[in-house]
């Protein structure tokens, strides 16, 4: 018997999603290397307020695997004279994790950034450590711009942060 092979998309959050968001946000190691913007333990007041209001920032999307939401992707972007350049962030659940998933909705996510947004350079903060990430970003053609020395500080611990970059080859801008 040969196995189905898995949907994988990209969707807006939908107010159905609060359960799956706060099981998978309550995971330790879902929240090692996430910005301390996302609270934890993570609650059903969390929840409301980002599926309300948070997800509607930049371009945010669910990561949903054969009807199930498994992670978030997303882009906010910066301001001012930045103003064409955006930060992408993404986590999944850990039961997902390794299975290509990141890597195929981070290029489905730039798909969808090159058509909908006039950001001509996508950029990613990566916590030191997080080799999994690096490895998705660099897979998906960011280069390693640098290394930015202690420029975390999370739970009394100070990390390096790497920066990662990708242009976006879109025929709009020229």
């Amino acid at each position: 018997m040969l196995n189905k092979p898995l949907l994988l998309r990209l969707r807006p959050f939908a107010l159905s999603d609060e359960s799956a968001l706060i099981a998978l946000l309550n995971d330790a190691d879902v929240q090692r290397f996430l910005s301390s913007k996302i609270p934890f333990p993570y609650t059903r007041a969390d929840a409301n307020w980002w599926l309300s209001k948070g997800c509607k920032a930049g371009i945010t999307r669910a990561v949903e695997v054969d009807g199930e939401l498994v992670g978030c992707i997303g882009a906010l972007p910066g301001e001012h004279e930045y103003q064409r350049s955006a930060e992408v962030g993404y986590w999944l659940g850990k039961a997902h994790w390794g299975k290509g998933y990141a890597q195929r909705a981070l290029k489905l996510f730039l798909h969808e950034v090159q058509e909908q947004s006039n950001w001509v350079r996508i950029y990613a903060s990566v916590f030191a450590g997080n080799q999994a990430s690096a490895e998705v970003l660099l897979k998906t053609g960011f280069i390693q711009e640098g290394r930015l020395q202690k420029a975390i500080y999370k739970n009394a611990q100070f990390f390096d942060a790497f920066l990662y970059a990708k242009l976006i080859d879109n025929q709009l801008f020229e």
